[in-house]
């Protein structure tokens, strides 16, 4: 079912300015603007949306959207309004029957917004309820690309505050040591942050209830400080959930250690629906050093500290606590871009016609998602999306037994020696079957062919002493390796200055043959690998 106040014809799109205190964002970008339009769709404007974005009304001109001069002008033209805020009730009483809004809604925080939309009969896609347990729903996922900026300003204003450098130097005057960083939650923010940092030359240390991080934050040249106390901390969708007692008395005791030794703290901890986890009491405060410095990222929703104040930046016990809840507005060009990015992605996936009229497809499982007010209704929570169902893991035996030594790569501990009688048999065999080709082969066939079966034990023995584990970033290696022993060998039986004299040998054909598969192997053995150990370069 379509969706908007206009049916069949190119729907306009309307972006007004944000007037939340603070709020520095725009919801798209001229970047995006063109795209938009190459979608079918017309483009408004307010004018100064873009303004603190260091968008101006030139840019979105040059770029195809028309400049609105006023809020109501905007509102009561566009069939479909971008924002980045929650809407106030002045803005949903501007909305157009029947129209569609895109945005942050959090509908769970906003239940008498909720009503409001509703009343106006609007269909409302909040971009905070995108299911991200979905893989193609990464490209529309605004939460996740809002949270990386953050993460990095969070440790730009760790730096603003801190007296010293984050990177260790030895100079004329003295030596200064690197600066220790901890970081409390390994989520998207907090991965930022730790990149961050670490490029900085700080000394990094993260933690999160989700062991699964572990190694995230080490490919980003953090530490990882485990809890000593065992529990799954997955929530489900990438998120985290509320841990027993026995484990945060666990956490606290390791909070503390950290406390008394790092310079700065970052924390990003956040549970969906609930408020922020105090992780930092007001005595790990007063235990940090005098200049250390707490960058809180969960301010907005109450806080990580006990001594935060949402949107201040305040000295208690000597430490700076910093509180601001509009990190993604300090790098407001930056954020806006990657949201506009976003809601692009969001317009793709309802107008794939590209005709310029969105379709709120209610089987889609990303749109149902998102789709919190349907026409008026509320459609908030959705059902859980069909995920595709993983194979059922065999099950494990009760006790492994015990490896055995002498095994190959491939055979691990569970592959015995051959028994001596077979092996004297399968040694007879082949030297039979060598004897009777060489009896009835030209001399200098039985030289070439002795370095041919000699380059196939080789490569056969190259492979095989491989470990398993090994393979995904190896075994492109050994294919090439192997391809250019055969080649080696098929060249000495067939010498391509030979085709001119032998024009009917099937050998020749073969060997050509041959020499095109086994240099494809080759080629693509090495570009393979240069993409596979890529993966693993920082």
């Amino acid at each position: 079912m379509q969706t908007g106040v206009t049916t069949g014809t190119a729907q306009r799109i309307g972006v007004p300015r944000e007037i939340f205190p603070g709020e520095k964002r725009v919801a798209t970008v001229p970047e995006v603007v063109e795209k938009l339009i190459k979608l079918g769709f017309s483009v408004a404007v307010e004018s100064g949306a873009g303004d603190a974005a260091n968008c101006s009304d030139e840019a979105y001109q040059a770029a195809g959207a028309t400049v609105v001069a006023s809020a109501s002008e905007l509102w009561a033209s566009s069939d479909i309004v971008f924002k980045v805020g929650v809407p106030t009730s002045e803005e949903v009483g501007l909305m157009r029957e029947g129209g569609t809004l895109i945005g942050f809604i959090w509908p769970a925080q906003n239940p008498e917004l909720m009503q409001r939309l509703t009343a106006r009969k609007v269909t409302v896609l909040a971009i905070d309820a995108l299911p991200r347990m979905l893989s193609r729903a990464q490209k529309m996922d605004a939460l996740t690309s809002q949270a990386g900026v953050a993460g990095y300003r969070a440790v730009i204003e760790a730096a603003n505050a801190f007296g010293r450098f984050f990177n260790g130097q030895i100079t004329a005057a003295g030596k200064v040591p690197p600066a220790k960083v901890f970081i409390a939650g390994a989520g998207v923010a907090g991965l930022a942050a730790i990149g961050t940092a670490a490029g900085l030359g700080a000394i990094v240390r993260a933690n999160d209830t989700r062991a699964e991080v572990a190694d995230q934050v080490v490919s980003l040249g953090g530490e990882f400080i485990k809890v000593d106390y065992e529990e799954e901390g997955g929530g489900g969708g990438g998120y985290a959930k509320v841990m027993s007692e026995g484990f945060q008395q666990a956490q606290r005791e390791m909070y503390a250690k950290q406390a008394r030794e790092v310079d700065i703290i970052i924390t990003t901890a956040l549970i969906p629906g609930k408020p922020a986890p105090k992780l930092i009491t007001a005595e790990m405060v007063r235990s940090m050093k005098p200049g250390s410095v707490i960058v809180d990222m969960a301010a907005e929703r109450g806080g990580n500290c006990e001594l935060t104040e949402p949107g201040q930046s305040v000295v208690k016990h000597g430490v700076t606590i910093v509180g601001y809840t509009d990190l993604t507005s300090r790098l407001a060009k930056q954020s806006s871009t990657l949201y506009a990015t976003n809601l692009f992605r969001l317009t793709e996936e309802l107008c794939k016609t590209k005709d310029g009229v969105i379709n709120v497809n209610m089987e889609d499982d990303a749109i149902r998602g998102l789709t919190v007010v349907k026409d008026g209704s509320i459609t908030w929570p959705a059902p859980a999306p069909k995920l595709p169902v993983a194979a059922t893991a065999p099950a494990k035996p009760a006790a492994a037994p015990a490896a055995k030594k002498g095994g190959h790569g491939h055979g691990g501990g569970d592959t015995e020696p051959m028994a001596g009688s077979k092996l004297a048999i399968f040694f007879g065999v082949a030297a039979a079957l060598f004897w009777l080709i060489g009896a009835s082969a030209p001399p200098a066939f039985l030289g070439h062919f002795t370095v041919f079966v000699l380059a196939c034990f080789v490569g056969y023995m190259v492979v095989w002493n491989v470990k398993p584990a090994l393979h995904t970033p190896l075994m492109s290696v050994t294919n090439a390796i192997s391809s250019i022993i055969a080649i080696g060998a098929l060249v000495q039986i067939s010498p391509l200055g030979g085709l001119m004299d032998r024009p009917d040998n099937p050998i020749t054909w073969v060997a050509a043959a041959a020499i095109v598969l086994t240099a494809i192997n080759m080629f693509g053995g090495f570009a393979v690998t240069q993409r596979m150990l890529a993966m693993f370069r920082k």
